[in-house]
């Protein structure tokens, strides 16, 4: 039997959304890097604030895998009408929900940081408010781009959310060089840049969103109604994915708020190699999140063999890639590290963990997030769920807060966290998917 997808179909979706991965990390990177010319306080107050922001924008996108998975079996099964419909829902359902939390983040803004972050010194909390209250107006775009992304990989087309990525990250190096350097705006500067070239990726997707003839038509924006029921299966296979997100967040916050404590040095170069081990994750990010695609067209179409091979398939993948990357970026750690103007304690601390997570990462990363996408496509959001929140509260927010606070290890203390953190997620992801129950759910409404 020939499988769903061949060789080409594969490299073109694998491809363009590896490389829109690397754009957008490349986003916060870009900021922490560039800023952190203007100072350590600059550098730790968008280092702090993207903590929240990402926060936000892996809830966003729990919208966007929900319509994914929901339109991709649709399409598997052959019900345009129904792949259609859940599209507009998931692109409704995304604006609306960034539109409350903008609000909620721009008027609260100030509690927020300080409940989060209210030990750090003045002038890095100062740079915290100002780059979180300029960025929060790019919420309602990112949440567009995703859903638009979302819906375009469910028919096998990511090429378009690569060029607008690239583009939208040129305009935000063009415009920090131009605010942070040529006008002095620092902090300031770099938020303007990085809002100003999320909206254009917003608005551009929706454009194209607009055009006739694609494999998910939405139709005239204007026409588009909530439909409550087909809403509230949207967001009955998202919310598990939001609330693992989420919950893996705000354990990044906890542990951040662990770093907030151990100083300025410590702070920086944890920006420093939370922006590195990032980087070494995104090609593996896209193909992880292909998965979805490919395992949910797969299930649609009740071929669930299929499915479990290109599960296999894609983790092997995954971890090739990550160890040419993670490696890779270790090699230029020392570079990146004094171009940022790192030195002294915090460029000896940032050699170390970087040493750390290049010789474990491509063990372990691999299997704890990889094949856990490609069961949430079957349905199985609910475990990945319940595992992902267990793992990152009890090993890594707990053993990191044990490590830091209480034994003195420092800030290699919060990396040991997330290596085990990444070990206990391998080891519940291997024994789901081979017990089999990930595979007995529904998650189509088929019209009889």
């Amino acid at each position: 039997m020939e499988h769903l997808y061949t060789k080409k179909q594969l490299r073109d979706l694998l491809i363009p959304l590896i490389v829109e991965q690397v754009l957008l990390s490349l986003m916060g990177t870009v900021d922490t890097i560039m800023v952190s010319n203007v100072g350590d306080y600059a550098v730790s107050g968008v280092s702090l604030v993207d903590s929240i922001n990402k926060l936000l924008i892996y809830l966003f996108a729990s919208i966007a895998t929900g319509g994914v998975i929901l339109c991709s079996q649709y399409l598997g099964y052959g019900n345009q009408k129904k792949a259609n419909e859940a599209g507009g829902q998931v692109l409704m359902a995304a604006f609306f929900l960034a539109v409350i939390i903008m609000g909620l983040v721009i008027v609260f803004r100030n509690g927020i940081l300080s409940l989060i972050f209210g030990t750090v010194e003045e002038s890095v909390m100062q740079a915290s408010r100002t780059y979180l209250l300029i960025t929060a107006i790019s919420y309602p775009f990112i949440s567009v781009f995703n859903a638009c992304s979302a819906i375009y990989r469910a028919t096998g087309n990511s090429r378009l959310p690569m060029l607008v990525s690239a583009a939208s990250n040129a305009l935000n190096i063009a415009g920090n060089a131009v605010l942070i350097f040529g006008f002095g705006m620092g902090v300031t500067g770099a938020a303007i840049s990085t809002t100003g070239s999320v909206i254009f990726v917003g608005i551009v997707m929706l454009y194209f969103m607009r055009r006739p003839g694609l494999k998910i038509e939405i139709g005239k924006l204007t026409k588009l109604r909530p439909d409550l029921k087909q809403m509230l299966w949207v967001l009955k296979i998202g919310i598990p994915t939001g609330v693992e997100n989420s919950m893996f967040q705000l354990g990044k916050l906890a542990v951040q708020s662990t770093v907030s404590t151990l100083g300025t040095a410590a702070i920086a170069s944890n920006a420093i190699v939370t922006a590195l081990e990032l980087m070494s994750s995104t090609p593996s990010m896209g193909i992880y999140i292909a998965l979805i695609t490919v395992a949910g067209t797969c299930i649609g179409a009740g071929r669930v063999d299929e499915a479990k091979y290109y599960i296999k398939r894609f983790t092997a993948l995954g971890a090739i890639v990550l160890l040419i990357v993670t490696w890779g970026i270790y090699a230029l750690t020392l570079p990146i590290s004094r171009m940022a103007g790192l030195t002294g304690e915090t460029l000896e601390m940032t050699l170390q963990i970087m040493l750390m997570i290049s010789i474990l990462k491509p063990f372990l990363w691999p299997l704890a997030f990889v094949p856990s996408n490609g069961m949430r496509a079957a349905g199985d959001g609910t475990f990945s769920m319940i595992v992902s929140t267990l793992s990152m509260w009890i090993v890594r927010v707990g053993i990191s807060t044990i490590l830091c606070r209480f034994m003195g290890v420092g800030l290699i203390g919060i990396w040991i966290g997330y290596e085990l953190d990444w070990a206990v997620r391998s080891v519940a992801n291997v024994l789901r998917f081979r017990s089999g129950k990930w595979t007995k759910h529904q998650v189509m409404q088929v019209e009889k």
